[in-house]
């Protein structure tokens, strides 16, 4: 069941639900949501989460990321079952915070929030890719940089067509993403050269201290490698039967990709000790190259990318739909409401965003901006979206919500319980720029209603 939107304030531009065509399967919107979920994150943050535990305690952070994932997707399922609009949360706020009052603030604040953050999250990938690509060819800083701007140029390319068209890239790049974690996979276990028992001996023994301290830092990387079940509804206007595909193709995606994750680390420290692998700039070309020498080592390293221009395709893709979807409501400027004459996607939305993320690749380093990342996104988009659902079930009928999840509000609850505790893991800096980008998106809010005389200016 769908909300209808209020008439945009740019005449000339259709609403979401009129102008894209519903042309994505349950199987190509979980192949785009497995190729955002795995890029570069999972092959650099390795080792990080390594060096953060100190020992074999490094899998219980991608099993907690796996289970924040999934009782994150009941919230996202239920919202984009009911709502399937192109935004994702951009709709999901403003409906249930109310579309003249609060959810007006919410989804602006989304919005600002995404023209920071989307193209934070792709230069993090091209910024990965450019570290990664250095084992191949040794780069200087400059050199780093070109290659990373470069990349995002190329995306942009790519992304300048239909979106059926597009479907049928994303099968393919979600081709090379199996073949990479598999051959990871399948050539450590069957080649272990260390006993896995002595690898995670003590690992069941977890101090309180540790889940408190080293977890929570370690989860916050590990979570970075999660995000992206939930980019099948920022095209949930593009999404056929969304009622059953949009849930279906988040929770396969988690499932499938958690499980490649736990599989990928076990197979690595059966080959590479933890102690060495924690070191390691390019563990997956360290890995290969141990097993089979160092021309399969340059092979695995060209999948690497492979998988990481996967993920910039997939993630510059879903977040091009934010700024539209908005526009297109006449919550925005009207321009990212514009849609490709022959080719039917927002363009503007897409090299503006593209345009950033090319210019932050340019000036941010990887480590800060994952962490900045998740700082940005917790308050707003994930907690915001888990008590804006408890809000909607309190004022609407059961029968809103194609899909129920199951326990209902227990999973909310602990979603927001868990979002706090990595939020905090953050640190005192990120959360700081969290919050000062939220405190100058309500003033941006506050001019805009003032000059336009809307709430909370007016009553009206």
């Amino acid at each position: 069941m769908t909300n209808s939107t209020p008439p945009s304030s740019d005449q000339n531009s259709p609403t979401p639900e009129q102008a894209l065509p519903r042309r994505l399967t349950l199987l190509q919107g979980t192949a785009l949501n497995m190729i955002d979920m795995v890029g570069i994150g999972p092959f650099v943050v390795l080792p990080l989460v390594i060096k953060t535990l100190g020992g074999p305690h490094f899998l219980w952070a991608w099993i907690l990321g796996a289970v924040v994932s999934i009782i994150d997707a009941f919230i996202w399922a239920e919202l984009g079952a009911a709502f399937p609009q192109a935004g994702g949360s951009y709709n999901f706020l403003k409906i249930s915070y109310g579309e003249q009052r609060w959810g007006r603030l919410l989804s602006f604040l989304y919005v600002w929030q995404t023209l920071i953050q989307a193209p934070l999250v792709v230069a993090s990938g091209a910024i990965g890719f450019a570290q990664y690509a250095s084992y191949l060819i040794p780069l200087e800083e400059w050199q780093r940089k070109a290659v990373s701007g470069g990349i995002v140029l190329v995306i942009i390319v790519l992304l300048y067509r239909k979106i059926d068209s597009i479907g049928k890239i994303g099968l393919v790049m979600w081709g090379a993403v199996l073949l990479t974690l598999g051959w990871i996979i399948v050539g450590g276990l069957s080649n272990a050269r260390i006993p896995l028992a002595t690898t995670f001996e003590g690992m069941s023994s977890v101090s309180g201290g540790l889940l408190a301290t080293g977890l929570g830092h370690a989860s916050v990387k590990t979570i970075y490698c999660y995000l992206g079940y939930y980019n099948v509804c920022h095209l949930g206007s593009e999404i056929k039967q969304p009622a059953r595909n949009i849930p279906a193709s988040m929770f396969i995606s988690i499932v499938g990709i958690a499980g490649l994750y736990l599989l990928m680390n076990i197979s690595v420290v059966s080959v590479v000790p933890w102690q060495i692998a924690q070191n390691s700039d390019f563990i997956v070309s360290t890995f290969v190259e141990t097993l089979y020498g160092p021309g399969a080592a340059r092979l695995a390293t060209v999948l690497v990318l492979l998988v990481a221009f996967s993920s910039l395709f997939a993630v510059l893709l879903g977040y091009s739909r934010v700024p539209y979807a908005a526009a297109a409501d006449g919550q925005f400027f009207p321009i990212f409401a514009r849609l490709h004459p022959t080719r039917q996607f927002p363009y503007v939305s897409l090299l503006f965003l593209g345009g950033l993320g090319f210019l932050f690749s340019l000036l941010f380093r990887l480590g800060d901006v994952i962490t900045a990342i998740l700082a940005m996104r917790i308050l707003i988009q994930f907690i915001g979206q888990a008590i804006g659902l408890l809000m909607l079930h309190n004022r609407r009928a059961n029968t809103t919500f194609p899909f129920r999840m199951p326990l209902y509000p227990l999973p909310v609850l602990l979603a927001i319980s868990v979002w706090l505790f990595i939020y905090f893991s953050t640190g005192i800096a990120f959360m700081t720029s969290g919050l000062i980008v939220i405190g100058i998106g309500t003033g941006a809010f506050l001019v805009s209603s003032a000059i336009r005389k809307r709430w909370p200016f007016t009553t009206t």
